[in-house]
């Protein structure tokens, strides 16, 4: 009797220890000088070749190269924004209090300075890099987000000539030339999108970091060997794409980012930038394991550093920034495997989409 019951005492024990383990298992799962001078612009260089060095456009101060060509869009009516419900958001949708463990080895970067861009947001059409109408790996970045075009970029304009503009990922007025695209106040009630547009088609929690691995000739001869998932990333796709001027490896990728109010956010790569001049290969601050400051020295309130991030409105919200469009915030960030990402308003609209012209 007495050997019975020390037995059923250790299959309990085994049996409790078998559900912690799974719980554990379980838990584990995962733009100017204004704004940060994130890289907006379409590019217009050749596509780098595989028997040689990538060779793009020198860039202008800030920004990748720019489209030569308008995109083709369809032909139709400009569809005017219109208010929308806000949108259903997904369970757990108040983010986190503290950062989650994740499967990849990706390390940690702390008090880095953040400032804020948007989609749609032209802030000075003078400048080649004035316009978040495109990003560095969409031509069609406003319109693809929204859904929305009033029109078309005129060829012979400095920042993101033959782009769809109209789309805004904030509070948008005027047409033409006087249109504008403002930033504005995100609140959690509605999963921090906007309040005065259409529901995105994209994902409005996106960021961009200061390395282009498309357009930045030495970002993309380098990027298979200093990006940590382009080797894995190529296996699940069952192609090497090193060579491949069309793909992204840093399009799309997740950061893990906690706030100066404590809240752990996610969001996806969506452009490159901030960057002094041509700096957008900032390797061994992007990916380096020892908490290197950026090589950007420029858009920072703080003395010590220039700004290493911008964040979309919904990140700014979510992430408690001081102000809409500033630039003394600080963040620490991580990238995180995509099954790390736990359930929050960042997953009620993914962006899949590549790169696109």
């Amino acid at each position: 009797m007495k050997h019975l019951f020390t037995a059923l005492i250790a299959v309990c024990l085994l049996a409790f220890g078998g559900i912690a383990t799974i719980s554990a298992v379980q838990s584990s799962h995962k733009s100017s000088a204004r704004d940060g001078g994130s890289s907006s612009s379409w590019r217009s260089s050749p596509s780098p070749s595989a028997s040689s060095t990538p060779k793009v456009t020198p860039k202008p101060t800030q920004s990748p190269t720019q489209p030569q060509a308008a995109p083709t869009t369809p032909a139709s009516t400009p569809v005017a924004a219109a208010p929308a419900p806000a949108p259903a958001v997904t369970a757990a949708a108040t983010p986190t209090a503290a950062p989650l463990p994740v499967t990849g080895n990706y390390p940690l970067h702390t008090n880095i300075v953040s400032t804020t861009f948007w989609v749609g947001e032209i802030f000075n059409a003078n400048l080649s890099d004035g316009s978040q109408v495109c990003s560095t790996y969409n031509g069609q970045w406003a319109m693809q987000h929204t859904g929305i075009n009033l029109g078309t970029t005129p060829s012979s304009a400095s920042g993101c000539p033959g782009s769809p503009y109209g789309g805004c990922d904030g509070v948008s007025s005027g047409s033409g030339s006087n249109f504008k695209c403002a930033t504005e106040q995100r609140v959690a009630s509605n999963g921090y999108f906007p309040l005065h547009q259409p529901k995105p088609l994209q994902n409005p929690f996106y960021l961009d970091l200061p390395y282009d691995d498309v357009n930045d000739s030495v970002a993309f001869a380098e990027r298979c060997n200093v990006i940590p998932w382009a080797a894995a990333d190529n296996a699940a796709t069952g192609v090497n794409h090193c060579a491949d001027s069309n793909y992204s490896y840093m399009k799309n990728a997740w950061v893990q980012i906690t706030g100066p109010n404590g809240n752990v956010c996610y969001g996806q790569v969506e452009d490159a930038g901030p960057s002094s001049g041509s700096l957008y290969h900032d390797s061994a601050y992007v990916f380096g394991a020892n908490n290197a400051r950026p090589v950007n020295k420029q858009f920072s309130g703080d003395p010590s550093q220039g700004a290493g991030m911008d964040v979309s409105p919904a990140l700014n919200g979510c992430l408690g920034f001081a102000s809409l469009d500033g630039d003394t915030d600080h963040v620490s960030w991580r990238f995180v495997d995509r099954a790390s990402v736990p359930a929050g308003p960042w997953l009620t609209v993914v962006t899949t989409a590549g790169v696109t012209n």
